[in-house]
């Protein structure tokens, strides 16, 4: 298994010799941030990553994330043509040595909180979900905005895009979903890439708009939809986590025993009802999460895949992104470190 870091190119305020001074982590995981959803990438950008990445010791193997553009997941008439894009995308990236691609199939948002900056007992301040605050979002009149976010369409076209996913509905979804993987997982067994694709965040319905990777059953009628091996998961302990009805342990053990968890996001939540939750230390004892219990299923089931922290907290007054600071991401890297030898060696 390989310990990775999200590091968001030349402008994150995190760089890669802040990266290598964390122990254990041995790679990135980035992307191309500044090219459009569905346009096709630059060889020369893929590889600035890479060598700004290897200046430092670091490899780069996990792509997150190569977004899936709005027409292939509506199912437009121009899909095929994004369908196509994506495939050359698949190519180039094997040629640069990438080896899994996390992407999403989330309806217009990649994910959802209400809250940047709320303020923990202890002073740090971090994301957080409350279903009181979301009905007061108007995604459609009030810009958003979130880390890691690339919108394909126009903020002025999202009440009627927010309304064709509405009409879609989950059925419409999971057939384009099908279309879609169908057409690139025979690519991608070809270049050797593993797709993983990111779960909802959070999994419950949100502005009324369809989701299909929200539980256990989802999981598993994706693997059904195209079966190979390189069609898989990123288990994302937060996501999946925010979800009262997913028993993680089990899920954990499940698809790794399967095969099926290629990458792994792993972070924490506190419960503050059964729908709110705010993102805490990736500790067992800071969340409602049991952090050593799911990595032990991991770890059981075989994953050898590739695991980095999500979301942190920002502590010590850090700027940055919200949720991707350096500081609380590193200790919580190491503390799943410790967690994974100690759970190595038993």
């Amino acid at each position: 298994m390989q310990f990775t870091f999200r590091w968001y190119g030349r402008d994150d305020p995190v760089k890669p010799e802040d990266i290598r001074q964390i122990p254990g982590v041995s790679s990135v995981v980035s992307a191309c941030y500044d090219v459009l959803p569905g346009d096709v990438w630059n060889a020369k950008s893929i590889e600035t990553i890479r060598s700004d990445a290897l200046d430092y010791g670091l490899g780069f193997e996990v792509v997150e994330g190569l977004p899936v553009h709005e027409s292939i997941k509506l199912g437009d008439s121009c899909r095929d043509r994004y369908i196509e894009n994506y495939i050359k995308n698949l190519r180039m990236l094997s040629e640069h040595g990438i080896r899994v691609i996390c992407y999403n199939f989330m309806p217009v948002f990649g994910w959802i909180r209400t809250c940047l900056d709320r303020r923990l007992p202890d002073g740090s301040r971090t994301l957080s979900f409350s279903e009181t605050e979301l009905k007061t979002i108007d995604p459609a009149q009030k810009e958003l905005s979130l880390p890691g976010w690339s919108f394909s369409s126009q903020r002025e076209e999202m009440a009627s895009l927010m309304e064709r996913y509405r009409t879609l509905g989950v059925q419409g979804m999971w057939t384009n979903l099908r279309y879609f993987l169908e057409a690139v997982v025979p690519e991608a067994e070809k270049c050797g890439i593993a797709l993983a694709i990111h779960p909802d965040d959070p999994p419950l319905p949100v502005f009324g708009l369809p989701r299909i990777v929200s539980s256990e059953e989802d999981i598993e009628c994706l693997a059904s939809l195209v079966d190979s091996p390189c069609n898989g998961i990123t288990l994302c302990t937060g996501s999946l986590g925010s979800g009262r009805q997913n028993n993680l342990v089990k899920i954990a053990y499940r698809f790794a025993s399967e095969g099926k968890i290629k990458f792994v996001h792993a972070r924490n939540v506190l419960f503050e009802n059964q729908i709110d939750f705010v993102e805490v230390g990736h500790q067992t004892g800071s969340g409602s999460l049991n952090m050593a219990e799911i990595l032990t299923a991991l770890h059981r089931g075989g994953f050898d895949g590739y695991l980095r922290s999500d979301h942190g907290r920002m502590v010590w007054d850090e700027q940055g992104r919200p949720g991707y600071g350096l500081y609380d991401r590193a200790m919580g890297i190491t503390y799943l470190e410790g967690l994974w030898e100690g759970i190595s060696t038993q």
